[in-house]
């Protein structure tokens, strides 16, 4: 898949004729009852359609089975609008948007191409399943478990009802697809392929050292057993997963591809992540899709949770410890047997489920083993670690004066891959003489080790995203990452609590100073945040007009929704928000389900930004608090 193409683009092209005749018709059998914006025409007469200026605006498209889809093209058209007296200074030159209704096959080019129906247009509403303009479907993080939950359902049920290793050969089977085991290519470059159509394609033979040509048909998945993903993530059954999450979601991305070059037949898997001869958009998130789905297929949340729960308190019983990083290691490996996964798919998904303290087992620095230490809920973000190496420590001390610092007085100590507090209480000596964690400091590591961020050197965004997602990345080989230290993720118990009680002076100050009047009461907020007019537009999602008339025009009376749309914008405490809402005339009634969300908005998410905001309200039935659109 060599560029991005548009289905949009397609449509405007292809049926720029049709949908100019159903506008055409759809406007002569209804100009009396549409609602025209009109300023100097009384009686409608005639109305013609201007033939140079139909533009396709949007295409909202919805998949329905296989390769049948159904979309609704959003098209502006000029019209002349004539009175009944043709005088053409009593004419007008209107701009009108229309919604028309359409479906067809995109295997068979649209030959059954059906316009159902035609309207004015006002707005759209929310697709059942909805794809991009490249027909890729719309996949957030939160519906991953979801969707692979659905495909499950759809094609191997059995999984989702107590824990069981998936026979990947007979779920491709049952899907209709066929797997052979072949050399891809010489540089071990693939390591999965799945035809969609029949062609004639090239495989390499490693005992002559040469490539051949052989008749492949479609539906047929190549998987190359030599091409190990990343320490086995690619191994055979995680590769014949993938390419039928690549069947199942993207074959209609696939078709359209074809519609512009017919030569494509198949979907080529790079070790290093994304598809081969493509480096667009699209086509990676098709790839992190894939990605992201096939460890959630081969191990289904409730079962995986079910089974790690069973093995865990086995393990505890039987080595008498009521600690749960002391049985990871083996429960890491059991999981892996037991669901024929990688040791790190296991630990990875262990972590998705919950049980955070994995990340402290199964990890590798330059090769080296580190010993096993405990991770308590919350402390770590994905791309952070207590692990480094100590030549990317030095290269980070060197540009980094404070962490310099710590190491050059001896308030912190490199053991065992951290850089741990110097003090008896944490590090301890062996009969040589060399430094390890005591056990109290690798069961409470974020007192006394300090955190490092990993940041992945990638090329492309969705390559990125799918590491962050699909692997840990101090154990990823073959991958270049920088390690930064942040001090604000370090500072000792008594700065924390020094910083708080003077945030918590200063929301108060400001709390007691705010003026009781909505506009002055925006100003003073946005002074204190620093923020002009167009940042906070951009923060809210509104106009800067918006926010202009806010601070200045006299009874100006913003909406509910607009109102927590500047909190989250200006991410205000919970008592400023509660107090803007106040003045702004308007209180939250908990009896209100939408208020509710409201509530947990501005007291949950007022850290994030406002398009995540969005997102939990329309996934809980709400309207979202404010649109760029």
């Amino acid at each position: 898949m060599a560029s991005s193409r548009s289905f949009k683009n397609y449509v405007a092209v292809k049926f720029e004729d049709e949908l100019f005749t159903a506008i055409e018709s759809f406007v002569e059998e209804n100009k009396y009852d549409i609602d025209f914006r009109l300023y100097r025409v009384n009686n409608i007469g005639e109305i013609y359609l201007s033939d140079s200026e139909i533009e396709v605006r949007y295409v909202f498209v919805n998949n329905l089975v296989g390769t049948e889809i159904e979309f609704d093209v959003i098209v502006e058209q000029y019209l002349e609008v004539f009175d009944t007296n043709h005088r053409l200074d009593e004419s007008e030159h209107i701009q009108e948007w229309f919604h028309i209704s359409c479906s067809g096959d995109i295997e068979r080019e649209f030959e059954d191409f059906t316009i159902h129906n035609i309207e004015k247009y006002y707005e759209k509403e929310k697709n059942k399943n909805p794809l991009s303009d490249s027909l890729v479907p719309i996949i957030y993080k939160r519906d991953l478990e979801q969707i692979a939950r659905i495909f499950l359902e759809k094609h191997y049920p059995e999984a989702l009802s107590k824990p069981i290793p998936i026979d990947t050969k007979e779920l491709a089977y049952r899907m209709g697809l066929s797997v052979e085991m072949r050399e891809i290519t010489e540089d071990l470059s693939v390591f999965g392929q799945i035809f969609f159509r029949d062609s004639n394609s090239e495989f390499f033979d490693s005992a002559q050292g040469i490539y051949y040509s052989e008749d492949v048909s479609a539906k047929t998945i190549f998987v190359d057993p030599k091409a190990f993903f990343l320490r086995n993530l690619g191994s055979v059954n995680n590769t014949i997963i993938h390419e039928c999450v690549h069947w199942e979601l993207h074959r209609l991305a696939f078709e359209l591809e074809r519609l512009y070059n017919d030569e494509l037949t198949a979907i080529s898997c790079k070790v290093i992540g994304g598809i081969e001869e493509s480096d667009v958009d699209s086509a990676n998130w098709m790839e992190w899709q894939a990605n992201a789905l096939t460890p959630r297929i081969q191990m289904p949340l409730a079962m995986f949770k079910t089974k790690a729960f069973e093995l865990i308190k086995h393990y505890r019983e039987k080595l008498n410890t009521a600690e749960t990083i002391d049985v990871l290691e083996i429960v890491v490996d059991e999981l892996a047997t037991h669901f024929v996964v990688s040791r790190e798919a296991a630990k990875i998904r262990l972590i998705d489920v919950g049980y955070e303290e994995a990340i402290g087992v199964y990890n590798y620095i330059n090769g080296k083993y580190v010993p096993p230490y405990k991770v308590k809920e919350g402390i770590l973000n994905r791309n952070q670690t207590f692990s480094v190496d100590y030549k990317s420590l030095v290269i980070e001390s060197l540009h980094n004066p404070n962490l310099k610092e710590l190491i050059d007085n001896g308030t912190y100590l490199y053991v065992d891959s951290h850089l741990c507090l110097n003090s008896p209480k944490y590090i301890e000596y062996d009969i040589f003489g060399k430094p390890r964690l005591t056990r109290y400091a690798k069961l409470n590591m974020e007192e006394c080790c300090i955190i490092f961020t990993l940041t992945l050197d990638f090329k492309n965004r969705y390559g990125k995203q799918y590491y962050t997602e699909c692997v840990l990345f101090k154990n990823a080989e073959g991958l270049s990452f920088r390690v930064a230290f942040d001090g604000d993720e370090n500072i000792s118990s008594q700065e924390k609590a020094a910083l708080i009680i003077q945030y918590n002076k200063e929301v108060n100050d400001i709390l007691k100073r705010l003026p009781n009047h909505f506009p002055e009461a925006l100003k003073a907020l946005m002074k204190w945040k620093d923020l002009k007019n167009e940042e906070l537009a951009e923060k809210c999602l509104l106009s800067s007009k918006t926010i202009q008339r806010m601070r200045n025009e006299e009874g100006y009376e913003p909406k509910l929704r607009t109102v927590i749309a500047l909190c989250v914008g200006m991410q205000l405490p919970p008592i400023l928000s509660r107090k803007l809402i106040e003045i702004s005339g308007y209180a939250i009634r908990f009896a209100v389900e939408e208020h509710a969300m409201f509530e947990a908005i501005i007291t949950g998410y007022y850290k994030t930004s406002i398009h995540e905001c969005n997102e939990l309200l329309e996934s809980a039935g709400f309207k979202i608090l404010t649109s760029d659109e």
